[in-house]
């Protein structure tokens, strides 16, 4: 039998567009429930969750970028978290996440082509085992979106998707918080059936 996965809501904040020349300013991590083959749980996204702040790994930035976040990139400099403790501790996490419920871990994100980028990058580079979630095992919540709703990739937008499934907190481009919102909204879609 198939061992049940869960799904971990993730969102990056970085400095630049890709991870090697620029750097990964923050990120967020928060479970939002377990599918055990049958049937999908939902779990509070703000009560599991991982956050770090790390250090810059190279002196190249785009300030826009590194606006959006609004982090102090000398403030990381300084006391941010170093690229391969947060990255062990990032995949310790998971494991301890992964024992719990009985589960193995699959990285969730909107859009997922950016967020997991920097996160396999990351973990290959700076986490002793490598990447907690192989080289694959990840969901793209905007792909299925599209695919529930019949819609173009295009048009699997936020502002073109139905009220009641967009979560009601805000999005700060604080990597936690979005993490968390972004949860609700994978939760919301997971139970959703178009046309119903």
């Amino acid at each position: 039998m198939a061992k049940a996965e869960f799904y971990v809501s993730a969102d990056v904040e970085a400095d630049g567009p890709v991870p090697g020349p620029f750097s990964m300013s923050s990120f967020g991590l928060a479970v939002a429930g377990v599918h055990d083959g049958t049937a999908f749980t939902a779990h509070d996204p703000a009560e599991r969750t991982f956050y770090a702040e790390l250090k810059p790994i190279s002196d190249r930035y785009d300030p826009e970028a590194l606006a959006v976040s609004g982090l102090d990139r000398e403030r990381l400099g300084r006391e941010g978290r170093e690229p391969a403790e947060a990255m062990n501790a990032a995949a310790g996490w998971l494991a301890g996440a992964a024992e719990e419920l009985g589960a193995v871990p699959v990285f969730v994100a909107y859009p997922l082509g950016y967020d997991w980028m920097w996160m396999y990058w990351y973990f290959m580079s700076f986490a002793e085992a490598g990447s907690p979630f192989g080289h694959s095992r990840c969901l793209d919540v905007k792909t299925l979106y599209a695919a529930k709703a019949s819609v173009p990739l295009h048009r699997a937008t936020k502002r073109s998707m139905p009220r009641d499934l967009l979560s009601s907190r805000p999005h700060t481009h604080n990597a936690l918080d979005d993490a968390i919102e972004q949860a609700e909204l994978f939760q919301n879609l997971m139970r959703w059936e178009a046309g119903a």
